[in-house]
């Protein structure tokens, strides 16, 4: 018996993006893969973010803020991707990073193997919640990633030792508050010149500032992040 056969009858695959039940291997749904699209046209030099105004160098946030990474890339604006986003991170859909990673491997690949980063970063989760979803998703991310990119994921060179807020829950300069002291850099930290921090959401980039300062500071030279999604940049 086909052991890729019983595995999809018992625990039969679901589009990344619907999350209806598909078969013959598929990551999407023919319908979702016909209108799911990665952002197009103009974005923030700085983040990513998609811009309204093609005369705009910087989204509203990146004109007014001083980001401790050099660049950010994402393939799908938060909107259109929400839900699936949210049965990923919530939901036990761990499997959605093969999708996710084989579009950022698609869309953007060759801009992220042409930045020479030695290693992916995904942003760590606090233990207790590691335990309550079992994942954490930004590593499943990398690790996908990491076959697209032939670069490897390192994910124990930085540790979220506080339990955070949820960062959606609160303002802006209660994000930053929040943040303070939640991530440590680990004492076996090798020395990386470049590196792109891995997540699977950038809104306000609270959480990515904070883990690009700490390996800033422990002497990475060029420091860039990649996410499934950003949020608009007006």
């Amino acid at each position: 018996m086909n052991i890729r056969w019983l595995i999809d009858a018992v625990f039969p695959r679901r589009c990344a993006v619907c999350d209806e039940v598909i078969e013959g291997g598929r990551l999407v749904c023919d319908r979702c893969a016909a209108t799911i699209r990665p952002i197009r046209g103009d974005t923030c030099i700085k983040c990513g973010k998609p811009l309204k105004d093609s005369e705009r160098l910087h989204c509203y946030d990146c004109s007014r803020k001083i980001h401790y990474y050099d660049r950010g890339y994402a393939v799908f604006e938060y909107a259109d991707i929400k839900q699936s986003l949210y049965r990923f991170k919530y939901a036990g859909r761990a499997e959605y990073a093969g999708f996710y990673a084989t579009m950022t491997s698609e869309y953007i690949g060759d801009v992220l193997k042409k930045l020479g980063a030695e290693a992916l970063i995904p942003v760590p989760i606090h233990r207790t919640r590691l335990a309550k979803r079992g994942y954490n998703q930004a590593k499943e991310y990398a690790k996908e990633l990491s076959k697209h990119l032939d670069i490897p994921v390192y994910s124990k060179l930085i540790i979220r030792k506080k339990a955070t807020v949820p960062l959606k829950k609160l303002a802006e300069n209660e994000r930053k508050n929040n943040l303070k002291k939640a991530f440590i850099i680990a004492s076996n930290v090798v020395k990386l010149k470049s590196i792109i921090i891995v997540d699977d959401i950038y809104t306000t980039g609270a959480t990515i500032d904070e883990v690009a300062r700490l390996f800033k500071e422990a002497g990475v030279e060029h420091i860039f992040f990649v996410t499934v999604a950003v949020g608009s940049g007006l």
